[in-house]
């Protein structure tokens, strides 16, 4: 099978585009191969981009690194290893510290995570997994430590990524080099490889 199924298009495609996905330079450090791959449809992106924002934007306490690890939580459920690296990748850059990315998988038992951070993870869990597994323990766990809005907020960043992973699995889009650097750096202990989203791209 030839991967990704559609290839992306170059950064320069679309002007509206374009402009929005300066986003990522923040995030990420590049404009991610999902968007360039989207803007074939350019309002498709820019819905895309625009709804990233809003998520990603803080109101309450869940912090920019927080909300990427929400994020790599959930990707993880999902099993797309391409939003593995990118979330990993955005918690780095956002400040997330070394004992929280060296040990996300462990964030239920281990120090570095605190009580509230532990009940948003396990709300990521639960919220990820098919059949669906949030149940009222989860939730009066999580309204324990975050507000209505908070909790918004956190649904938000787990609902974004259940449209990424499915749309990076799908279509098997290539990793770029900065996101496997962040793999291989952080998760490759966890047993992380880039798949088939290493694959070498077909010609459009």
């Amino acid at each position: 099978m030839s991967l990704p199924v559609v290839s992306p298009l170059p950064s320069n495609t679309n002007d509206e585009v374009a402009e929005l996905a300066v986003f990522f330079n923040e995030t990420l450090g590049f404009c991610p191969n999902s968007v360039l791959t989207m803007q074939r449809r350019p309002a498709i992106a820019t819905a895309f981009i625009q709804l990233n924002k809003a998520v990603m934007t803080n109101h309450g306490r869940a912090t920019s690194a927080l909300k990427r690890l929400i994020g790599y939580v959930a990707s993880s459920k999902a099993g797309c290893q391409y939003c593995q690296a990118h979330t990993i990748l955005a918690a780095e850059r956002y400040g997330a510290n070394s004992e929280q990315l060296a040990h996300i998988c462990e964030y239920s038992t281990h120090s570095a995570f605190n009580a509230a951070e532990r009940a948003a993870l396990d709300f990521a869990v639960a919220a990820s997994t098919v059949p669906n597994a949030v149940n009222s323990s989860i939730i009066e766990n999580l309204r324990q430590h975050w507000d209505d809005g908070e909790i918004v907020e956190i649904l938000g960043v787990i609902s974004l990524f259940g449209y990424l992973n499915r749309w990076n699995d799908s279509m098997g889009t290539n990793i770029e080099p900065g996101a496997i650097n962040a793999g291989e750096k952080h998760l490759k202990t966890h047993g992380w490889s880039p798949g088939k989203h290493a694959q070498t791209k077909h010609s459009s």
